[in-house]
């Protein structure tokens, strides 16, 4: 028996799942668009709360609306009790991005909105998730017998989360340089993991559910994991004289290239300029130029041979890593940016709601008859 099948469209590529006012990838001319902001608008010109603010609210906030919501902000960069406990009780060798996906899950239990869907709670339900995103991700770079710093009310976010982090007042240069990274990570449109909070947030499964799933999505290596890909793959080659024989290698036995080409972007993606040059200012300044160096190198090989060129992961693995960022907390750091454009987006769909449920084709079989146990 036959039954009529439309052709699949691997991966949903091409195909249009939801109207959004939020931000637009150009990939035909690589350009990105926030609210009707290019990028380049935006980047190094607005903090990361700026960025927040319009995703959010749809216009760039007003210096007293900023001051409010930085405000509002850093005072929610604080958990409860219970949810500590669960972090310290997290084995040495747990994966960041599963307790931080854990710990996201957890608090929707403590949250005092976690049972309203109204515009006003869900608001409140953002800026509590990214505030305590960021204090759990500050914190896993501390160990667990320090005593938890608290947020200082006189500093930004960006500034406060290097304070956590580090336990001192951040440079300037740093503090800029983690505004710029969150600010070009902020949204990228329906990326596999924006797409999960959305789908999940399709069911009125709620905010906590939704930024959960997209935590679980996006550790994948193949999302939110390739900047620690790049940067293994930098401390593997190690001297910028290995970097041709490497990368010869990789392309003559199919493997691919983390950091490079985007599902989208038919040319080049346009976070990954500014980042190339943190990346240089900043590994000199570290003294690990030679990795700077490689990644040019690779990017001209790989660019020569393949005709790709980066994307926003390259050249962010050695920005973090000239920051002093452990390589196991990339992904962590891409998802407390994210986490803007993931409560964007769920409060969008709240806003015009309908459950996503596509459907698929079933290439199994028909009209098998039953076998008692007995005769198989």
């Amino acid at each position: 028996m036959s039954k009529k099948r439309n052709q699949p469209v691997r991966g949903l590529k091409g195909i249009v799942a939801a109207d959004t006012a939020i931000t637009f990838v150009d990939g035909q001319n690589g350009k990105l668009y926030h609210r009707g902001y290019e990028l380049d608008e935006l980047a190094s010109k607005v903090c990361f709360e700026e960025m927040v603010y319009l995703l959010w609210f749809g216009t760039l906030p007003t210096a007293s609306q900023l001051e409010d919501f930085r405000s509002e902000l850093v005072a929610e960069m604080r958990l409860p009790n219970q949810v500590w406990d669960i972090i310290k009780l997290a084995p040495p060798n747990a994966n960041p991005m599963v307790l931080l996906r854990t710990v996201v899950s957890a608090l929707g239990m403590f949250d005092p909105d976690g049972g309203k869907n109204t515009e006003a709670a869900n608001i409140r339900k953002a800026r509590r998730i990214l505030a305590q995103v960021a204090t759990v991700v500050a914190h896993m770079n501390r160990p667990k017998d320090e005593p938890i710093r608290s947020a200082d009310g006189r500093m930004g976010f960006a500034e406060n989360f290097l304070y956590l982090f580090n336990g001192k007042i951040p440079r300037k240069l740093d503090q800029d340089v983690v505004n710029t990274t969150l600010v070009l990570h902020a949204d990228h449109g329906l990326a596999a993991s924006t797409f999960a909070a959305r789908v999940t947030v399709s069911t009125l499964a709620g905010m906590h559910s939704a930024i959960a799933a997209a935590l679980a999505s996006l550790k994948g290596p193949l999302h939110g994991g390739a900047n620690r890909a790049v940067m293994e793959m930098l401390e593997e080659i190690n001297e910028p004289r290995k970097v041709k024989a490497y990368i010869k290698g990789m392309l003559q036995t199919g493997q691919k290239i983390m950091g490079f080409g985007h599902r989208v972007y038919q040319t080049e993606d346009p976070r990954s300029k500014h980042l190339r040059g943190y990346s240089q200012k900043l590994s000199k300044k570290a003294g690990t130029s030679h990795l700077f160096e490689i990644s040019q190198k690779i990017e001209q090989e790989v660019l020569e041979q393949k005709g790709i060129r980066p994307n926003v992961d390259f050249y962010s693995a050695t920005v973090q890593s000239a920051l002093g960022i452990p390589k196991e907390l990339f992904t962590c750091i891409f998802a407390l940016a994210r986490t803007a454009g993931w409560t964007a987006h769920v409060m969008e769909q709240f806003n015009d709601n309908r459950l996503i449920r596509p459907t698929s084709n079933y290439t199994g079989g028909f009209d098998l008859k039953y076998v008692p146990i007995n005769q198989r």
